[in-house]
């Protein structure tokens, strides 16, 4: 099984198609999605909610049938996949601000707040849960806060998941990445990599594509 994870940072035409494509993957965990994506071959859920004009938080793409679920949270999809439970998120990042959709006096009780809305009623068996968390979960933090990734970290352990893009490059040297794709603890990993997300010298976004890999079949 291939899940990716990217975010489109709005955009969407036929280079990032191909990038996707490319990639072969069975579940992509999308965010800052545009409203023009559509794509032949998977099928599409996104939230409800807008980051900005023709732009929704987060969605789902699969190779096979989803059922829709109510958004956990105004920055998130959720969707079932036979056996599997697929969710997509954008948490909070430092400079976010207070205002909807995001509660919370400060950085660390925003992200915490999300967190809690998306992983509460989440159970552990069968959960896929990535997207642009904007927090590295080791190292030096840049996007995101210290007290932040402890809570984002703390909700891991709890719902059993490990993140096999943890110790993966951003796109900028030095930094680790801030986009995951979390499985069980129990799932085979078989490679996790970054997928530079440029085509002849232009970035299609300004955040690159991850590829978690696994055992067996979707």
């Amino acid at each position: 099984m291939r899940i990716g994870t990217w975010n489109l940072a709005g955009r969407w035409d036929s280079r990032h198609e191909r990038l996707i494509n490319d990639q072969q993957c069975d579940v992509w965990l999308l965010t800052e999605v545009s409203e023009r994506l559509k794509i032949d071959g998977f099928h599409q859920h996104s939230c409800t909610s807008l980051v900005s004009p023709k732009r929704r938080w987060a969605a789902i793409l699969s190779v096979k049938p989803l059922l829709a679920l109510a958004d956990p949270h105004p920055a998130s999809a959720l969707a079932r996949s036979g056996e599997w439970l697929l969710c997509s998120s954008v948490l909070p990042w430092r400079s976010c601000g207070g205002a909807a959709p995001w509660v919370g006096d400060n950085h660390a009780g925003r992200t915490g707040n999300a967190v809690d809305d998306i992983t509460g009623d989440l159970p552990s068996e069968g959960l896929i849960w990535g997207g642009d968390w904007n927090h590295a979960l080791s190292g030096r933090e840049h996007a995101g806060s210290q007290a932040g990734r402890k809570g984002l970290l703390d909700a891991l352990e709890r719902l059993r998941l490990k993140v096999p893009t943890e110790l993966l490059p951003h796109r900028i040297p030095g930094w680790l990445t801030i986009d995951h794709v979390a499985v069980g603890q129990m799932v085979n990993v078989i490679e996790a990599r970054r997928i530079d997300a440029s085509l002849d010298g232009t970035r299609l976004s300004d955040h690159d594509a991850y590829v978690v890999e696994t055992a067996g079949s979707y």
